[in-house]
């Protein structure tokens, strides 16, 4: 169930929110996860993911720990990438709709995402219902700081990588912060994920 917190009527806003149960909607701005709920679970009902390189092979190690970081809540993930094997990535995930749903996400611009880290570059990857291979996704990388940052990524930053359509936002189905492509120290932490009108 969507919380309203303005009467302001945006076009295909009502038809986005429906596919996030529990979310929260602010005038132009679609809550996917604020964290206030304890451990893995999501606000929009759905539950984070640890994935490392292990499933293919890899040798990265990590983890993924709810925690309170400056004061306020954060799912933060640590851990050590590693190239060997073929590896080279640490991840968590969310699928933005039910497994296997669709998310129609045209009416907005883009991500809002606000994180914390050790001075590092993390990577945010997008799948939608176009995508069929593992390795495929739709890419945008971010540096970290020490102190919370909100960083905005319009549809339009995200790169294809190895995926033969563009990115569609009408066919969203997870968002992924990623460690990835060297060897080091991973230390990252999310404290809020939106979509933006």
């Amino acid at each position: 169930m969507i919380t309203r917190r303005s009467s302001l009527a945006m076009l295909g806003l009502s038809t986005v929110a429906t596919q996030f149960p529990g979310a929260a909607m602010a005038s132009s701005i679609a809550v996917i996860d604020d964290f206030s709920v304890t451990g893995a679970s999501a606000s929009n009902a759905g539950n984070w993911r640890y994935v490392a390189d292990t499933v293919m092979g890899g040798v990265s190690r990590g983890k993924m720990t709810a925690q309170t970081i400056m004061g306020r809540p954060a799912l933060r993930m640590t851990g050590a990438v590693s190239t060997d094997n073929n590896g080279g990535f640490i991840q968590i995930a969310l699928n933005l709709g039910e497994e296997g749903q669709v998310v129609e996400a045209s009416a907005f611009k883009g991500f809002e995402i606000d994180a914390i880290g050790n001075r590092e570059e993390y990577n945010i990857h997008l799948r939608t219902t176009d995508l069929r291979r593992s390795w495929e996704s739709y890419r945008a990388s971010f540096a970290l700081g020490p102190k919370w940052q909100t960083f905005t990524f319009a549809f339009a930053d995200f790169d294809a990588y190895r995926a033969l359509k563009p990115l569609d936002p009408a066919k969203l189905r997870s968002i992924g912060i990623v460690a990835i492509g060297r060897e080091f120290e991973a230390d990252v932490a999310v404290g809020g994920v939106r979509l933006y009108a």
